[in-house]
């Protein structure tokens, strides 16, 4: 079993986003807090400290000491709460693995980048403006382009996942939960050879 609870300091941070609030759960905007929940799952220990204006929790993922973070800021704020973390643990940006959701990518699809711009994802430009810098690994899980061109993008990533959707990104958060393991184990140019696509 590649998780376990750990304890002591942290090596790397785990970030998921999303909002925080039973308004935004299951929505595609939150698709990172269903991945923070699918590794807690492995690790028997749930997400749940209020640290770093995050809910927390230290765990042992692939054999490092991984701090668990699901952002209570709401996304536009996130790199706050990635900026004090990081901080205290004095962990550097290419140890904050980011995990966000992606309009751009096909339901489902993940994508490892190794550093990069946000994209126009909220969350990431807040944690490069808290970090001070876009070279930190994230995976990106793609949630489906909006359907018409005329459609709100912030109706659309509020949106929840229905019918056959549900199946595809519960599969998809399987395996990015996989990603992260192969990432903290073997590196991100692992992670991209092997998830990307």
């Amino acid at each position: 079993m590649l998780f376990s609870k750990a304890s002591g300091g942290a090596s790397w941070l785990l970030v998921c986003l999303g909002n925080p609030g039973e308004k935004y759960e299951n929505t595609r905007h939150n698709v990172g807090f269903l991945v923070a929940d699918e590794v807690a799952e492995r690790c028997h220990a749930p997400i749940q400290r209020l640290k770093f204006k995050a809910l927390t929790n230290l765990l042992s993922v692939a054999g490092e000491r991984v701090l668990v973070m699901k952002p209570v800021t709401y996304m536009n704020l996130s790199g706050e709460a990635v900026g004090e973390a990081a901080a205290f643990y004095k962990i550097p940006p290419e140890r904050v693995l980011v995990v966000s959701d992606d309009t751009a990518l096909a339901l489902g699809r993940l994508r490892i980048r190794a550093k990069g711009s946000a994209g126009g994802h909220n969350g990431l430009k807040s944690i490069i403006q808290h970090l001070g810098t876009d070279q930190f690994p994230r995976l990106r899980v793609g949630v489906g382009k909006k359907p018409h061109p005329d459609y709100d993008l912030a109706d659309w990533v509020l949106s929840r996942f229905q019918g056959e959707d549900r199946k595809t990104i519960d599969a998809a958060v399987k395996r990015a939960a996989d990603a992260i393991e192969c990432i903290l184990a073997h590196g991100v140019d692992q992670g991209m050879s092997r998830f990307n696509g």
